[in-house]
């Protein structure tokens, strides 16, 4: 009596790897990306015909209604906070100031000598280019 030969199944590759390589790529970009939180206020800047790109942690944002913003505070709150941040020890003296367009000029040459009666020296308006 002969016995049949059990019939051959396919060969199929192996997608364990491809997993793998998936899941090492997925982690490494998790690690290497940097989560930023959402800007407080809603803030158009202005435009202007070259820009510079500022490189600062710390930034005021000033709305279209004149409401200031530092982090996660507002109003009057937020000048306290960035005064505490500058007095940090290896915090930077520099202020990107985020200030809407519609922000007439006279309310951000006021807010001007506030900023550098909390130690601001070096302060740069955002902008973007045309």
């Amino acid at each position: 009596m002969r016995i049949p030969e059990p019939p051959q199944r396919p060969h199929f590759e192996s997608i364990l790897p491809m997993i793998n390589v998936v899941f090492l790529l997925l982690i490494f970009f998790m690690l290497v990306a940097q989560l930023t939180p959402p800007d407080p206020l809603d803030v158009t800047v202005p435009e202007a015909a070259e820009s510079d790109p500022a490189d600062t942690a710390l930034v005021l944002f000033l709305s279209a209604d004149s409401q200031l913003a530092f982090r996660d505070r507002m109003g009057e709150d937020a000048l306290a906070a960035l005064a505490d941040a500058l007095k940090a020890e290896d915090a930077p003296r520099d202020l990107l100031l985020r200030a809407d367009r519609a922000v007439p000029g006279a309310t951000v040459a006021a807010l001007l000598p506030r900023l550098r009666a909390l130690g601001v020296q070096d302060l740069s308006l955002v902008t973007v280019a045309k």
